[in-house]
C-alpha cells in the first residue's frame, strides 16, 4: 500500500516531505482550490523531485490539450482527473501519461458507470461526494467499496487522518493501491504538518509489522 500526499505548493514544505517514505506528491491545477499551485513554486523545482516519487497533477474539467501542456511544463508522471471528464478524454491522455480518474462516492453511487473507463485509465480514485472537488476533510462509507469488483487498482481518499490507521488496516480490498492524504494533515491550506505525516507513516508501518 502506497502513500500520496496531495495539495502541495510550498517549496520548503515539499523538500521536507520528500525526505519521508512517500510514493506520490500531488499538485492542484484547479484555480478555485485554496491549494491551487499558481506561481507559488517554480516548475524547475518540481521537475527535479526524485524520480522514485510520482509527480501528480490534479485537474478539474480541463481540456486534454491544457492538461498535456501542464504535464510537459512540469514533467508530471501522473494526471488525476477530478471533475466530470469523459472516458474519451482519458483515452486521449493515456498514451502520454499515467491516468487516475477520480469519482466522488455517495450511498447511491452506481459502480457500473466505471466500466466504460476501465480500458482508458490506470487507476481510479475514490473520494467523498461533496460540493467541492476534494479537500473537504470528510470521509465516505468505505463499506460501499465492497461493490467495487473491477480488476483496476484504486487510491482511497477523503478525510483520512491519524485516527484512520486501524480502519485502513482492517480495510481489506485487493485493489487498494494507495492512501491519499490531504487536508487533515495541514497547518493551513497546502502547508503540510510534516511531523504529523511522519508519525502517520511510522504508525502505519508499525501496524503492518504486527
Amino acid at each position: 500500500m502506497k502513500l500520496k500526499v496531495c495539495g502541495l505548493k510550498y517549496q520548503s514544505n515539499i523538500e521536507e516531505l520528500i525526505n519521508l517514505k512517500i510514493d506520490y506528491v500531488g499538485f492542484i491545477f484547479y484555480k478555485k482550490s485554496s491549494r491551487y499551485i499558481g506561481e507559488s513554486i517554480s516548475f524547475d523545482f518540481i521537475r527535479k523531485i526524485p524520480k522514485h516519487i510520482g509527480k501528480v497533477g490534479v485537474f478539474v474539467n480541463e481540456t486534454a490539450y491544457s492538461v498535456l501542456n501542464t504535464v510537459a511544463h512540469y514533467n508530471l508522471d501522473v494526471v488525476q482527473l477530478h471533475g466530470y471528464e469523459s472516458e474519451k478524454m482519458c483515452e486521449e491522455l493515456k498514451p502520454y501519461v499515467t491516468v487516475i480518474k477520480a469519482f466522488r462516492i455517495h450511498n447511491h453511487f452506481d459502480f457500473t458507470i466505471l466500466e466504460k473507463y476501465l480500458s482508458h485509465v490506470d487507476f481510479f480514485l475514490f473520494d467523498t461526494d461533496t460540493k467541492t472537488y476534494g479537500g473537504s476533510g470528510q470521509q465516505f462509507n468505505w463499506e460501499l467499496l465492497k461493490q467495487y469488483t473491477f480488476d483496476k487498482p484504486f487510491f482511497l481518499s477523503g478525510g483520512i487522518d491519524s485516527s484512520s490507521i486501524k480502519q485502513i488496516q482492517q480495510f481489506n480490498h485487493s485493489q487498494l493501491h494507495a492512501i491519499d492524504i490531504n487536508s487533515k494533515f495541514e497547518l493551513s491550506p497546502a502547508l503540510k504538518n510534516i511531523e504529523k505525516i511522519k508519525q502517520f507513516i511510522q504508525n502505519i508501518n508499525t501496524n503492518d509489522n504486527n
